[in-house]
């Protein structure tokens, strides 16, 4: 009998999830602090996610869980920008918790993301984090069949492409 691999199951997070997420964080600004200052306040916990109450309140904000074979693996925040003369989406924040790590779910989970939103995406990774500019690369190149831009721009190197449903 063949075992077929575990897909990531990524799940529209609801307001109950916020504290989910809102704990997960923590993880996550542990992993980024290797790249920026940041520091634990006095009761050894960082600051709260400044944003993370929008994510329930404006329509143009999407947050998501990450699941694989039913335990939580992480979360995505995904937005949808809004300039001038430019729309697209933008990942916001992406964390894989480090046992899972390595094994495709990250990829897997941003190609079931950019699935989900259509359109002009732009994905950016802050200088210092080489590995994240080394995942987004791969992530984007298979996803797009290498058809993606890179730029950098303001501390960030940042990752464009279109995934537009083209219809006949």
């Amino acid at each position: 009998m063949m075992l077929m691999k575990q897909i990531p199951v990524i799940k529209k997070a609801e307001l109950r999830h916020k504290e989910t997420i809102q704990n997960l964080m923590q993880f996550y600004f542990y992993d980024f602090s290797e790249f920026i200052d940041l520091q634990v306040s006095d009761n050894g916990v960082f600051g709260p996610y400044a944003y993370l109450d929008n994510y329930w309140q404006e329509s143009r904000r999407f947050p998501y869980l990450i699941e694989k074979e039913g335990k939580l693996a992480g979360f995505v925040l995904v937005s949808e920008i809004q300039e001038e003369n430019d729309q697209y989406w933008s990942i916001s924040e992406f964390f894989i918790m480090k046992k899972f790590r390595l094994g495709g779910l990250g990829k897997l989970a941003a190609h079931q993301i950019f699935e989900k939103h259509k359109g002009n995406w732009q994905v950016s990774q802050i200088k210092p984090n080489k590995p994240a500019q080394v995942f987004w690369r791969k992530v984007i190149g298979e996803y797009s069949g290498e058809q993606y831009k890179e730029r950098n721009e303001e501390g960030r190197v940042i990752q464009s492409f279109c995934n537009k449903i083209i219809k006949k």
